[in-house]
């Protein structure tokens, strides 16, 4: 009787995981397929793609729940393929699948990370900005590429014209 030692709401993560890592590719074999009678789209432009990071965010946290929990492991040596090992393994196979295709608003909810960058880079030159002009007209904006690459327009000016 192993198992009286650990908490029972501790065994569900365990079981949670197992569920979650075969909901994961299930879901990522029907989303295949769908985006097959989409027209042969990439998976990443599904318009649901998002949900496939959500799954991965939430398998992630739970083996790094289990992970840090050591009474758990003689129960993921029984339940989970290959063990402790296994679950190491599958872990951070789809922790690096979440990074590499993490979303501009998941990257935005780690903005403590992003202000200690700023810190660090110290004030950054803006005149190298190249948003600025954005909002010219394409006049506007050919006269300022043109002025900044010193070369002199072959048409006339307005005032040339007049």
């Amino acid at each position: 009787m192993e198992q009286n030692n650990i908490n029972n709401p501790d065994l569900w993560y365990v079981d949670n995981y197992i569920l979650l890592k075969d909901y994961y590719d299930r879901t990522i074999s029907r989303i295949a397929a769908r985006c097959v009678r989409k027209g042969n789209i990439a998976i990443e432009d599904y318009p649901y793609f998002g949900y496939i990071l959500d799954v991965l965010e939430e398998i992630s946290e739970t083996g790094e729940y289990i992970l840090q929990h050591q009474e758990l492991y003689p129960y993921v040596e029984r339940k989970i393929a290959g063990g402790l090992n296994g679950l190491k393994r599958t872990l951070s196979e789809y922790q690096n699948e979440l990074k590499s295709n993490s979303t501009p608003d998941m990257i935005k909810e780690d903005a403590r990370e992003v202000e200690k960058m700023k810190q660090a880079l110290g004030n950054v030159d803006k005149s190298e900005d190249p948003t600025v002009g954005a909002g010219m007209g394409m006049e506007e904006l050919m006269e300022k590429l043109m002025q900044e690459n010193n070369i002199k327009p072959n048409f006339p000016t307005d005032e040339e014209t007049k």
